[in-house]
């Protein structure tokens, strides 16, 4: 089922196949260039994308422009971002595994489509879905990484490094380190 981002939305607008469809106000399919170098993948939705229907529109999300500014990427002209589940989990909770196994093939095809250079996960929950893997994201972090032959960057969550600056420093790593993989593709 060959479908484009625009279909994909559209379908995700209409999903109801977990139970965060039931209190969403607008599902979060993403947005950003579709063909980007970099594709960035957050845990969920919070209140203001659930408002908006965009992803990392809120707090963490300014916080996070700043970081993509200071590697200068731009929403428009460089990456992609969306969510590992497209609705907002109750009260930000992380998303259950059966959210995840709902929405991720979602994600799937919005990979095969956008075919970014690189991908950056923001925090644990992106990590261990994407990848499958379960260690802490303090182990994770620094190590290669890939998802079918595409290098995967993960980072601390916006939102994490808002409650403890020192993640801070880590963070600016991660994100030379996407800048080099940008830069070899």
């Amino acid at each position: 089922a060959a479908q484009s981002l625009e279909e994909i939305g559209k379908t995700i607008e209409k999903c109801t196949k977990c139970n965060l469809a039931k209190g969403r106000t607008k599902s979060v399919p993403g947005e950003g260039n579709h063909n980007p170098s970099l594709l960035v993948v957050g845990e969920g939705p919070g209140r203001d994308e659930d408002r908006t229907g965009r992803p990392f529109v809120g707090q963490a999300g300014n916080y996070f422009e700043t970081w993509m500014k200071a590697i200068k990427l731009s929403r428009e002209g460089d990456f992609f971002i969306t969510n590992i589940v497209k609705c907002r989990p109750p009260e930000n909770r992380d998303p259950l595994n059966e959210e995840i196994e709902a929405c991720l093939p979602y994600l799937e095809r919005q990979i095969e489509l956008l075919q970014p250079r690189v991908i950056l996960c923001l925090g644990r929950v992106a990590a261990y879905s994407l990848l499958g893997l379960s260690e802490s994201l303090t182990l994770l972090r620094g190590k290669k990484h890939n998802y079918h032959g595409i290098p995967v960057v993960i980072t601390y969550h916006p939102a994490a490094v808002l409650r403890n600056l020192t993640l801070r420093a880590p963070v600016w790593e991660d994100l030379k380190k996407v800048t080099r993989l940008l830069s070899e593709g």
